[in-house]
């Protein structure tokens, strides 16, 4: 709901209108951020956009596994659509829905029949025994002051539709009918069906008591609005006279200081620009807390004064979810800007004395308090610290591009270039490649002095150490919930499917950031791969089985379940769009042609516990995991055994329950034990070559190659990513 509501009985038409389309909501669903839209407006914006965000608040939305299907109904506002039909319908001139003939007299509402009637045909009406007992409603109450929180759309059952919703059955968490609570929710140790009028009596008292929290907290938020814009209208003055105390300073030394006065007018507007920007991004920040908040307030509100029985249990928990979920969220409503000014450092008379420093712009950033935090750093990788600028108060400060330099030596002092980059509200990202191990000296100043702490020693880590952790143990946007398979797309981007989560994962493969999920299909998802065409090849077992491939927006485009599958594991896609599935139940390969039909199965009577494949495409060799035999076999596409090797052990060469295999562009074979979790790397003929890493969680289920040359590793207990380096 994009408006705000109106009291009076003349209700605003805009509430009843949907942000998107802007016609009158068509079958309005429920956002978690309370926000409504049609579902076809929904289900539009769900394909242009991943992860989705709400049209209105930004906030990123996790869908119900149904998708929009699962979203509550907004039935406040389907009662308000048909309130609003009814009224109009009311008026004279607008003929009986059932006799067609009565236009002047007055008119009556079914809600159960949803029609209009005039006089005669509600008398008949009432008569009827199928009809008696329906919820009629006169004109005279459509168009009195409490017309509208009376009329309410009726709720039957979907499994028994004579049947109103009238009971809620605690333990399933769901309405029931009369029948449901004879037939499918009898009460006992599993059902436990109350009355609706408890239930929702119940939430409305809870929700009640949020309302009188939202309002102290909209106070306040208000206030910190009016506070920013009052240091808005300030900035501009502030600006005006620092460069007006400058330009009299610099018009007394003519020409020999006329670059110089252009530098610090330049360093005026730049700090300018940096608070105005910094105070413009506040003000959107606050504001954006005041909508979501007044939003939440305005549908709560609604809920308790003019909600049905139906509604407030229906979307109750959802709307006490979203409250307690604002008013808990920690707000920083300080705008952390105080005025600059033009300082003059030294005296018009001594200026040849110091003329390289003369001036500058003087801002409220205290050295001493500002903060860095350097991030795990690798050799051979883009490393990271985070510098924060802070103010006097030790709050984060913006300042100007040149007040922030950053110089790094490695442990011979020779020059490690550095890279300086603003981010956000005072955060500065400091970027560099170290190509040594050992301890490197990182020196940061602000304003040409010292950082706490600068400078800092940054010790960098040796190939075995991640660079780089992706995801922790969640179900949220950037959490993972028992990693399997993983790929990387045409683009660098890192997919990687989610057993716990049911969904792929796409991550941004530099920063580890999290760009799209969806869901997928099927009872246990399991490997993933990339075709030529960048389309998503996903398997799953167990009930549903089968290979689905997806597009890029992660929309199911088709289903293969040829009869020769029994448990697909790991796939691999061919360049020419032939699959190889690893199948755990028939103990063999299946090499599938691009529609799903078999071509040749492949390790029959070898093969004890298939887990992942990859084919080197260049010598038409399959190697595939045996989970088991603690081997790596390879075949050609013929269906042959050329070789196999590994055996058990926690020797360099041998293996533990080995799970994940890739082979990188030169033929190499690298292999990913579940047992120990151990990272090898063997020759095209199975000759060890050399241990990348042992993962921290001693689980390794998933290895891909990132266009730089590096293999990311899934975790499966540890619920994460890890980034390795390998060149």
């Amino acid at each position: 709901m994009a408006s705000k509501f109106q009291a009076s009985d003349d209700f605003d038409d805009q509430f009843l209108t949907c942000p998107v389309c802007m016609p009158h909501f068509r079958d309005p669903r429920i956002l978690p951020c309370l926000h409504t839209f049609c579902k076809g407006c929904l289900e539009e914006w769900v394909t242009k956009q991943q992860p989705l965000e709400c049209p209105t608040c930004r906030t990123q939305v996790s869908l119900p596994d149904q998708g929009v299907d699962g979203l509550k109904t907004n039935f406040y506002v389907n009662n308000l659509l048909d309130f609003a039909a009814a009224k109009k319908g009311a008026e004279p001139g607008v003929p009986c829905q059932i006799c067609e003939g009565n236009r002047e007299g007055s008119k009556s509402w079914c809600a159960d029949c949803a029609i209009l009637m005039c006089d005669s045909c509600t008398l008949l009406h009432r008569k009827f025994p199928s009809s008696k007992d329906h919820e009629v409603t006169t004109e005279e109450i459509l168009k009195a002051e409490e017309g509208r929180s009376k009329f309410h759309r009726k709720r039957h059952c979907d499994k028994h539709k004579k049947y109103e919703l009238e009971f809620y059955c605690e333990i399933c968490k769901t309405l029931v009918c009369t029948a449901c609570t004879v037939v499918d929710h009898r009460p006992g140790k599993d059902h436990n069906p109350v009355e609706i009028a408890t239930v929702a009596q119940k939430r409305k008292d809870t929700l009640q008591g949020l309302l009188q929290d939202i309002d102290p907290r909209l106070n306040e938020i208000e206030a910190s609005v009016k506070e920013v814009e009052r240091k808005m209208s300030n900035l501009m003055p502030s600006r005006e006279e620092a460069t007006n105390r400058a330009n009299a300073c610099f018009n007394q030394l003519v020409d020999l200081l006329r670059e110089r006065e252009k530098e610090i007018v330049g360093q005026i507007d730049e700090q300018c620009r940096a608070d105005g920007k910094a105070l413009q991004t506040k003000k959107e920040a606050i504001e954006f807390e005041l909508v979501g908040l007044t939003s939440a307030r305005t549908f709560c509100q609604q809920a308790v004064e003019h909600g049905s029985d139906v509604h407030v249990v229906e979307v109750g928990n959802q709307v006490q979810t979203r409250v307690e979920t604002l008013l808990a969220k920690q707000l920083d409503l300080e705008s952390n800007w105080s005025e600059f000014q033009f300082v003059e450092n030294t005296a018009v008379a001594n200026f040849k004395k110091a003329i390289g420093d003369l001036g500058g712009v003087k801002t409220d950033i205290d050295a001493s308090k500002c903060e860095v935090v350097v991030k795990t750093a690798v050799e051979g990788f883009e490393c990271i610290a985070e510098l924060t600028t802070m103010n006097q108060e030790g709050r984060p400060c913006v300042t100007n591009s040149r007040a922030v330099t950053a110089n790094m030596k490695d442990p011979s002092e020779h020059n490690v270039p550095t890279q300086l980059q603003m981010k956000y509200g005072g955060e500065w990202e400091i970027s560099y490649v170290p190509t040594v191990t050992g301890i490197h000296r990182l020196e940061v100043q602000v304003n040409s002095e010292q950082v706490g702490g600068s400078p800092f020693d940054v010790q960098v880590h040796g190939k075995e150490t991640p660079a780089l952790t992706i995801g922790q143990k969640g179900r949220g946007v950037g959490e993972l919930n028992w990693p399997l398979g993983v790929a990387v797309d045409k683009d660098g981007n890192i997919a990687v499917v989610e057993k716990g989560n049911k969904r792929v994962q796409v991550f941004d493969g530099r920063r580890g950031r999290s760009l799209s999920t969806f869901a997928v299909e099927g009872e246990k998802a399991f490997g993933i791969d990339v075709d030529s065409n960048g389309m998503f090849l996903v398997t799953s077992w167990g009930k549903n089985y089968g290979i689905r491939r997806y597009s890029k927006e992660g929309k199911l485009l088709n289903t293969f379940q040829p009869d020769c599958m029994k448990h697909p594991l790991g796939v691999a896609v061919l360049q020419d769009g032939r699959m190889v599935v690893a199948d755990n139940k028939q103990k063999s390969c299946l090499l599938l042609q691009p529609d799903g039909s078999l071509i040749r199965e492949i390790g029959k009577g070898q093969l004890r516990s298939p887990y992942f494949v990859s084919v080197d495409e260049s010598r038409d060799v399959l190697f595939v995991t045996d989970n088991s035999a603690h081997k790596v076999f390879a075949f050609n596409l013929g269906g042959k055994l050329m070789f196999d090797f590994g055996k058990q052990g926690d020797n360099d060469g041998e293996m533990k329950n080995p799970h994940c295999v890739r082979v990188d562009p030169a033929g190499n074979v690298i292999v990913g034990n579940a047992g120990d979790g151990r990272v090898q790397v063997f020759g095209h003929d199975g000759t060890f070559t050399q241990k990348i890493a042992t993962v921290e969680d001693g689980y390794a289920t998933g290895i891909a190659l990132t266009h730089d040359g590096n293999i990311v590793v899934a975790c499966f207990h540890g619920h994460c990513m890890e980034l390795y380096m390998y060149k």
